[in-house]
């Protein structure tokens, strides 16, 4: 969503989320979720959709501190929104953050990643797979540095 405020044209499929990892504070976190109407994912097929949710919060936190993941995806049946959360990985959620750049939408202020900081994401998830969007996002990313 990141590209979409930069004005990215291209649709995503969810909300990634780097965050510093939870720790002590992870059950806390899943019931954010929870009482949002969002489940921890337990299994995408290949084409990356989800296929199976875990409906009870504390079997999630306990799956979650279990596995110790690197990420973890929470999906909301009712909207059909997936939201990743990306404990640190694949660089410390605290680089980022120091460097975001604060954007207000509909009077909420988030802090977004800087482009610099964007591009670099984009480039790490695109050599461990091959999303046809994450060339089509890099093009986007350089273009824009180029221009500034």
């Amino acid at each position: 969503m990141a590209l979409v405020i930069l004005g990215s044209r291209r649709v995503t499929r969810d909300f990634d989320f780097l965050i510093e990892a939870p720790g002590e504070r992870l059950s806390d976190v899943v019931d954010l979720f929870y009482d949002r109407g969002f489940e921890l994912v337990a299994r995408l097929d290949a084409s990356g959709d989800v296929t199976a949710t875990i409906d009870h919060r504390r079997v999630a936190a306990i799956r979650i501190r279990a596995d110790k993941p690197d990420s973890v995806y929470f999906f909301n049946h009712a909207t059909r929104l997936r939201i990743d959360l990306l404990f640190d990985c694949p660089v410390p959620a605290r680089a980022v953050a120091d460097a975001a750049v604060e954007t207000t939408i509909r009077g909420h202020v988030f802090a977004v990643a800087s482009e610099e900081d964007l591009l670099r994401l984009k480039k790490i998830a695109s050599a461990a797979r091959s999303f046809a969007g994450d060339a089509q996002d890099i093009e986007f990313l350089e273009s824009r540095l180029k221009r500034a």
